[in-house]
């Protein structure tokens, strides 16, 4: 009988549960406070009973509300930027051919690929290194879902879309789309995509017979063939000077190929089926390593019988972030390797790897932008503070619209990189296209970077402590996007990499660079929109002041390295910018190109570069009392 009371109860909570939903705005006070009472006179009878049966179990009382999380959008469709864009720049045969794909996939990221991601979050890699019996087996474990990461991979031919020629110019911004909607929800399995991504562009480009294999392995859609590929450079030296610190040495055999020894201390994507790598080729007519004589080798990472290929698993890295990733410190004890450049050829070889992995990198740092700003903008209709929803507080709309202008200006920047290695691909590019791509390849992936963290870091704040909380899935942004101003070289080495661009080219590439500029923005101006006249005048005066500050200080280049690279930056995105709102005429771009335009776009300082920076820094430091390394 009891029982039954109880039972009615519940059912008294579902109806009056119903009517909440059906009664709308109206009345909608009552129909909540007719719950609460139903919900509390349900409680107190519960109580009562167990208190008859001498029930000595309880729940604690935790309160009714709890906070609705955010919810995922079609990473595609609801990216009304991204949409604008590819209508724009694509011809719309193409577009036409390529856009039900784009949904679909958009869809796919978030019902079946984040899913996948977070598993990958949640069971990270590690090393069994001996088996049961004593054995050195160096067993990398990684979980399903990493490898089921990979068949998608190979399924949507997120490498060979570039690779098979069917959209010409545009495959290269067709494929790098799909990673920028796959990138933030792909659990870092974007990492080893950007490597194999360069390994199939280096193997493309040299053409020797081993890298023909690789190439049709790397490039496959079938999963059972697909390969990925490492990138193993950095070794115990560390730093962006890899000629002046690889101590792994090659020696080659009778049959031609070569035996590699060495240190590899970060070899990202440790699973991978091959990797590219360099050495020093010594002999016994020449038992020392060569000063800056770095060769190329290709290497497989297992021999026939399913072995490591004399490779020995040190450590996993204990890393900040991209812990999904399988990142290694890796002995080589005479692993079999190919030599796939001219000897002491390796850096120069490597050049078309860098462009792609800088590239992916930029991608990864849009997508991470673009990932946290939808999921906020859902979430702040979802959550109420100060008796209104967030989205509805004004100082909110500001704070996200900036986030917004900025993520904007970063992939608007990263787009027409990536356009324009398509066309140099394709062999359409012009001279120009060619120049402007190795200027504004290291200064988007500096800016890029730089530019995630801050925004991935405020949109944290947009859940509150939410942002903070591990379960959430939403720190792991953040703790990722650190990688990215560092991993392909710090945003100093990025700097100095864009000026010895312009040195290389002699001054060409910022010639090339400054006519682009030119002419987007006489293209503007001289269309029908004038309210968008004084944004392009403050590109075009800030391009005005950059080249003067060049030509008339050029002792000072290169303490001022990273803000000409950031002024660059600036102006670029401005005019590009400005040439879409002049397209999109009428809309929100408007509105973004003024706002990116209205901060100073010239970021010049020429009184710091004289200044004794050097001394501000060690005041204080005195190397008598410094007591040993912290571990």
């Amino acid at each position: 009988m009891l029982f039954l009371q109880h039972h009615k109860a519940a059912q008294r909570i579902i109806s009056s549960s119903v009517r909440l939903v059906s009664t709308g705005s109206r009345g909608s006070k009552y129909a909540v406070h007719q719950l609460k009472k139903d919900q509390q006179k349900s409680a107190s009878n519960q109580e009562e009973l167990k208190k008859k049966l001498r029930i000595q179990f309880s729940r604690a009382k935790l309160g009714y509300f709890t906070q609705t999380p955010p919810h995922q959008e079609n990473l595609f469709t609801n990216n009304a930027f991204l949409t604008s864009y590819l209508t724009r720049v694509l011809p719309e045969e193409i577009r036409s051919e390529i856009w039900g794909d784009l949904e679909r996939f958009g869809k796919r990221a978030v019902t079946e690929i984040y899913p996948l991601g977070r598993e990958c979050e949640r069971n990270q890699p590690f090393v069994r290194t001996f088996n049961a019996w004593g054995n050195r087996v160096d067993d990398l474990v990684t979980c399903q879902a990493w490898k089921d990461l990979k068949k998608i991979s190979a399924e949507e031919g997120l490498i060979a879309t570039a690779y098979e020629g069917k959209f010409a110019e545009y495959d290269r911004l067709y494929q790098m789309i799909k990673l920028y909607l796959f990138a933030p929800v792909s659990g870092l399995y974007s990492c080893p995509l950007a490597m194999t991504d360069g390994a199939a562009k280096t193997a493309k480009t040299i053409g020797s017979h081993h890298m023909k294999k690789a190439y049709q392995h790397l490039t496959s859609r079938d999963p059972s063939k697909f390969w990925t590929s490492g990138q193993w450079m950095t070794e115990k030296r560390g730093g962006s000077d890899v000629s002046g610190s690889t101590e792994t040495v090659a020696v080659e055999e009778a049959n031609g190929s070569h035996q590699l020894f060495g240190y590899k201390w970060f070899s990202s994507a440790t699973d991978s089926d091959m990797t590219l790598t360099l050495a020093n080729i010594i002999s016994e007519e020449e038992p020392e390593p060569k000063l800056r004589g770095l060769t190329m080798f290709y290497l497989e990472t297992r021999k026939d019988d399913g072995s490591l290929n004399n490779i020995e698993i040190v450590k996993l890295k204990d890393k900040l972030g991209t812990r999904q990733l399988p990142t290694a410190e890796l002995l080589l004890d005479g692993s079999v390797a190919y030599q796939v450049s001219e000897e002491g050829r390796g850096i120069a070889s490597i050049a078309n790897m860098l462009t792609i992995t800088r590239l992916h990198n930029a991608i990864s740092a849009c997508a991470a932008m673009r990932r946290v700003l939808q999921l906020a903008r859902d979430y702040s209709q979802r959550r109420s503070a100060f008796g209104q929803v967030v989205e509805s507080h004004t100082l909110h709309q500001l704070t996200a619209s900036r986030m917004d202008v900025i993520t904007r200006g970063c992939e608007v920047l990263t787009f027409e990189v990536a356009r324009i290695l398509g066309r140099e691909e394709a062999g359409v590019a012009s001279k120009d296209d060619s120049l402007v791509l190795r200027l504004m390849t290291p200064i988007m992936k500096l800016f890029t970077a730089k530019m995630a963290m801050s925004v991935v870091s405020e949109g944290l704040e947009c859940f509150g402590g939410q942002g903070y909380i591990e379960d959430t899935g939403l720190p792991v942004h953040l703790r990722d996007a650190q990688v990215l101003p560092i991993w392909e070289g710090t945003t100093n080495i990025m700097s100095l990499d864009f000026l010895r661009a312009v040195v290389k080219t002699e001054g060409q590439a910022l010639t090339a660079l400054y006519r682009d500029v030119k002419g987007r923005v006489e293209e503007v101006k001289g269309g029908q929109n004038s309210s968008l006249e004084d944004s392009c005048d403050k590109v075009s005066q800030a391009m005005e002041q950059l080249v003067n500050f060049l030509q008339r200080r050029p002792e000072l280049v290169q303490p001022a390295a990273r803000d000409v690279a950031t002024s660059i930056a600036h102006i670029y995105i401005g005019c590009l910018l400005l040439e879409h709102a002049a397209w999109d005429e009428g809309s929100i771009s408007e509105e973004v190109a003024k706002r990116w335009c209205a901060q100073p776009l010239f970021c010049i300082t020429p009184a710091e570069y004289t200044a004794d920076n050097q001394s501000i820094v060690m005041d204080g430091y005195n190397a008598d009392e410094v007591y040993g390394p912290m571990f």
